[in-house]
């Protein structure tokens, strides 16, 4: 019998060798060919699942998205029950930067869909949609915990939301080697113990890991 193709599987081997070639060459060598070559199957194989570049890039960062809330959601699982809003936050912005292999291609392809949508209005659409939504989601954990009592009633949401983000600005600091992984962890752990009340002994273990 004919080998069944498992057609998931095949776009996934097809996003990863985008991935590759995105943190390796860079976006400009993201073509159906390169990453053919880089997946070691065939142009026409790739074209069978993506019959565009742009789909196929949609794809590799959709699936992106999916592996980074993977590891959130693995992180998140052990932070006891339930975690501690510090700690989940600090788990979410710690995934976002490239501390370890898996997080800096997915950065990296993150980062070069955004190059990408700047030029492409329907990826402009797709890019815009994703971070909306994860900054929504950021801004109601925000919200969540000062009606929890985690922070101080008197902090804008909106604003501490937005102060939480740029703290994934510290990536191309960390990829040109201007700051230490370690650093970057630092000033995360910083900022959160600032933004919760009582600072250390309001977090259960105070998340402290070495990332």
């Amino acid at each position: 019998m004919p080998k069944q193709v498992d057609h998931r599987e095949r776009r996934e081997t097809i996003a990863r060798a985008l991935w590759r070639v995105v943190e390796q060459r860079g976006i400009a060598h993201a073509s159906v060919r390169e990453v053919a070559q880089e997946a070691g199957i065939s142009h026409g194989a790739v074209q069978h699942y993506f019959a565009t570049r742009e789909e196929m890039l949609v794809f590799a960062m959709d699936f992106a998205s999916e592996q980074t809330s993977l590891r959130v959601a693995e992180g998140v699982r052990g932070l006891g029950d339930p975690p501690h809003p510090r700690d989940v936050l600090r788990v979410m912005l710690t995934e976002m930067l490239p501390l370890h292999p898996d997080a800096r291609a997915t950065s990296r392809m993150s980062a070069a869909y955004v190059l990408e949508a700047l030029h492409n209005a329907n990826i402009h659409a797709r890019a815009r949609d994703g971070l909306t939504h994860g900054r929504d989601l950021v801004e109601q954990m925000v919200r969540q915990a000062i009606a929890d009592g985690h922070i101080d009633p008197d902090r804008d949401p909106a604003t501490e939301t937005h102060l939480l983000l740029t703290l994934t600005g510290l990536t191309p600091l960390i990829e040109l080697g201007v700051i230490e992984p370690q650093e970057a962890l630092t000033a995360v752990d910083q900022h959160l113990d600032r933004l919760f009340t009582g600072n250390a002994t309001d977090s259960p273990g105070n998340g402290r890991s070495s990332g």
